[in-house]
């Protein structure tokens, strides 16, 4: 791959001025995610953010802007719109995991834990380390009484994101409650 003059000149003045140079592409969302597990991360929110971000990002106009739509229905309440958009995506994009999560978040919304519980499944099996996925799965399955299930999946959430302040309090309370209730 030959690179045109232009951008050679700028990289080698780059360089003779002191500015760092990246050659390297940005980060991956693995490298993300791994950055996110380290436990003492200063930036953390600002790395969690960019995973954020990065997940929405399917490489398809369409699908975005399925997805876009879809979560502007969420944000009014607009379930039927919401769930034609959602479903439009994961059938345009069914690898595309942050449509089967918007979408979960749909059915979380009203409260259809059984339909947003299989879209999860969906999702953290195209995106194991999705600490949200986890997060809510945790959610529902604590609300429907399989608190010890709930605490696997909040434990899980918080290995990929121990910064997480709404994911570390999860897991305390409901370790004090299995604790509770073990004596």
């Amino acid at each position: 791959m030959t690179f045109p003059r232009l951008i050679i000149n700028a990289l080698v003045a780059a360089v003779l001025c002191g500015i760092p140079v990246v050659a390297s592409a940005q980060s991956t969302v693995d490298d993300l995610l791994d950055r996110l597990a380290n436990p003492d991360l200063r930036n953390w929110s600002v790395v969690e953010e960019e995973v954020r971000q990065r997940w929405s990002i399917s490489g398809s106009a369409t699908a975005d802007y399925l997805l876009r739509r879809g979560q502007e229905a969420l944000e009014v309440e607009d379930y039927d719109a919401a769930y034609d958009h959602l479903t439009a995506l994961v059938d345009h994009a069914p690898e595309f995991a942050e449509g089967w999560n918007a979408r979960a978040t749909m059915f979380f919304m009203q409260q259809m834990y059984g339909p947003a519980i299989a879209d999860l499944q969906r999702v953290l099996a195209l995106e194991p380390r999705h600490f949200e996925a986890l997060t809510g799965l945790g959610i529902m399955l604590e609300d429907m009484g399989d608190q010890d299930r709930a605490l696997q999946a909040y434990e899980a959430a918080h290995a990929i994101h121990p910064q997480q302040p709404d994911i570390l309090r999860l897991v305390e309370d409901l370790r004090v409650q299995l604790e509770g209730e073990a004596l």
